[in-house]
């Protein structure tokens, strides 16, 4: 039954779907950096293997794919395990309970979705007791909708001023979520305004190490670099559409 529901998923040749996928994303990351007038190389593709098996990871990295980001860590810290022998570097993307900083310290080499001083002392202090430090992306809530997590845009610059207290945290930059179901400008909105707030943030603190902007998803990547985004996290458009009850927000991909 599993292996029934995953070729209904993934067909019966993955890894040659997801380098067709992968080469599609390509193509339109490339467009939306011509329409910027930016080089390709600028934009940064993390792929986000959110409801995929390991079985079919195993697939994703022989199509090429050596970066790969989960939401949830259970599954992600699982998948670590699983692909243990592939060397895949792990990006965490989603909401951190304080309950599981440890697990995700155990496989995680980033992790974009800061929102708390509690939650910077508690990853410090455990990245402190096993000699190591984590990349870290503060969460901003660009969209100002109360279901999302993340910081007030107007907190972002004393948030980042008190992460020195937090050696072991290495800021690289901003991260946000755009509204859902908003019209393409409601969207760009949200990606100006994380821009904007980087922008007062390095003019403010130079030498905070907040450069990057990770903004962007499946359903408006595209918009997110023509506005400035550094990483794009694409799941649906390489991955096909989640067995999840939020695959509505991206029609019209894979069934």
């Amino acid at each position: 039954m599993i292996d029934q529901q995953m070729h209904s998923r993934f067909g019966h040749h993955p890894e040659q779907l997801f380098r067709d996928n992968l080469e599609l994303v390509e193509q339109r990351i490339a467009a939306a950096c011509a329409r910027a007038g930016r080089s390709r190389s600028s934009v940064t593709l993390l792929p986000v293997t959110k409801t995929v098996p390991s079985a079919m990871l195993r697939h994703a990295a022989h199509a090429g794919i050596t970066v790969m980001a989960e939401n949830k860590i259970q599954e992600g810290h699982q998948k670590s395990l699983d692909l243990g022998d592939l060397g895949i570097k792990w990006t965490v993307v989603g909401h951190l309970q304080t309950n599981k900083v440890e697990k995700m310290i155990e496989f995680a080499s980033e992790f974009q979705a800061l929102d708390s001083l509690r939650l910077a002392q508690l990853i410090n202090a455990e990245l402190v007791s096993v000699g190591r430090s984590l990349d870290v992306y503060v969460q901003v809530n660009t969209s100002d909708e109360e279901s999302k997590y993340g910081i007030g845009p107007d907190q972002v610059i004393d948030f980042v001023k008190e992460l020195s207290r937090f050696p072991a945290l290495k800021p690289r930059g901003l991260m946000t979520l755009a509204i859902l179901n908003g019209n393409p400008e409601d969207v760009r909105s949200c990606f100006r305004r994380l821009r904007a707030v980087r922008d007062a943030l390095t003019a403010a603190h130079p030498y905070c190490g907040i450069e990057k902007l990770s903004m962007g998803m499946t359903s408006d990547f595209e918009i997110a670099i023509e506005e400035g985004a550094d990483i794009v996290r694409i799941g649906q458009a390489i991955f096909g559409k989640r067995p999840t009850k939020d695959g509505h927000f991206w029609p019209g991909l894979l069934p």
